[in-house]
């Protein structure tokens, strides 16, 4: 296969304790694939833009494929169909081996990071304005979008009620094949909230749907509420948010973040072929950061380093030459690989012909033996009863 390369010379940024590495040639093949949600989301259109970057600079065609949730965005990575899946919390879900994660066919997933994304905007539950709700609370009984293997979007939303004390059972759930399918079940009002980016495409057209959209605030003043928001989804930060669907840059609205996209690989993929496209990214910065809102949080001195999945070396590689590389990030970075460690053992161990047959019995199996090994390995769960 015809490769294309690009000499790149080592970065140093003052500040770093890790020493700079020597740059090598930046390989990338002439055709590849990643996957995004549906089209027109902010992951779609960010990973298209990096794609397109990839294409006037490499030569290097790449296609994006959508996928409605995360089992399906992964599952073209774990075959080597695609070389980055641009994923949510579904990688981290995935790297636990919990909610539909948590069945035979999967379990945890060695997935680790390039570069992933925060920006002006943030990630929340829309709610439709005809709804009439304000505040969090007002949405006790309200209907909540769910999307059918998608752990992420549906445990999202559920931290994002949280924030109110509201449970799965203070709402009604409605199920959607999809995420774009989810965001259309709200404009076509069969459902009042869908959890999304605020600069998501499907946001936009509910702004300019006769529902109009509302973005309930999650103010960072009030401690208990966070609390619960952390005790459903430890990965949330507050966020003051300048850019997306019916907010102005003038009135920040106070809401919640984390990565979002993640450009994440398996473990198992070439440290070559992952550090070729990070460092791809991070040189040709300039020429994708205006391609779709969100983009320019690629940026690589945005970068989210200690989160709650690591680095492929790959990636590790690229951001030490850039000077974005500690000792604490190492250090934090090699513990989580151990953590991978860890699951995927536990796994392999309960993962036997002993294992039980129904779905149900079999993940309330593996979570009292994924329970065990963390805690006889000292770490913590993530996911408690």
């Amino acid at each position: 296969m015809t490769r294309h390369i690009i000499s790149v010379a080592a970065i140093v940024l003052a500040g770093t304790t890790i020493s700079p590495v020597l740059a090598q040639e930046v390989k990338l093949p002439t055709s590849m694939a990643f996957t995004a949600y549906d089209t027109g989301t902010s992951g779609f259109n960010i990973a298209v833009g990096v794609g397109k970057m990839m294409k006037d600079k490499y030569g290097s065609d790449v296609r994006v494929l959508p996928a409605g949730n995360d089992v399906a965005r992964l599952a073209p990575l774990r075959t080597n169909r695609a070389v980055l899946a641009w994923m949510g919390t579904g990688s981290y879900f995935a790297q636990e081996g919990v909610f539909e994660f948590g069945v035979k066919e999967w379990g945890p997933q060695a997935l680790q990071m390039t570069l992933s994304t925060v920006d002006c905007n943030g990630l929340s539950v829309g709610v439709a304005k005809d709804s009439g709700v304000k505040e969090w609370k007002d949405f006790r009984g309200k209907r909540l979008g769910f999307v059918v293997g998608s752990p992420a979007l549906n445990q999202n939303a559920l931290a994002i009620i949280a924030y109110a004390g509201l449970t799965q059972k203070d709402v009604k759930i409605v199920e959607f094949a999809s995420y774009g399918a989810m965001w259309k079940g709200v404009i076509n009002n069969d459902a009042d909230g869908a959890f999304g980016s605020t600069v998501t495409g499907p946001a936009k057209e509910l702004e300019s749907s006769p529902r109009g959209i509302v973005w309930p605030e999650l103010p960072a003043g009030d401690k208990a509420a966070w609390d619960r928001v952390k005790k459903v989804g430890a990965f949330f930060n507050p966020h003051d948010v300048t850019c997306g669907a019916a907010i102005e840059a003038s009135k920040p609205l106070k809401l919640a973040t984390y990565p979002y996209p993640i450009a994440t690989a398996y473990a198992t993929q070439p440290v070559d072929q992952i550090y070729g496209l990070t460092k791809a990214m991070i040189v040709n910065y300039d020429m994708y950061k205006d391609a779709a809102p969100g983009s320019s949080g690629l940026d690589v001195k945005k970068q989210t380093k200690q989160w709650v999945i690591p680095y492929h070396p790959g990636a590790v590689k690229a951001l030490k030459e850039a000077g974005q590389w500690t000792d604490a990030d190492e250090k934090y970075n090699n513990d989580l690989i151990k953590r991978q460690g860890v699951l995927a053992d536990a796994w392999k161990a309960y993962n036997t012909a002993s294992a039980p047959g129904e779905p149900a019995a079999f993940l309330s199996g593996w979570m009292a033996a994924r329970k065990a090994a963390l805690a006889k390995a000292n770490m913590p769960n993530g996911f408690e009863d």
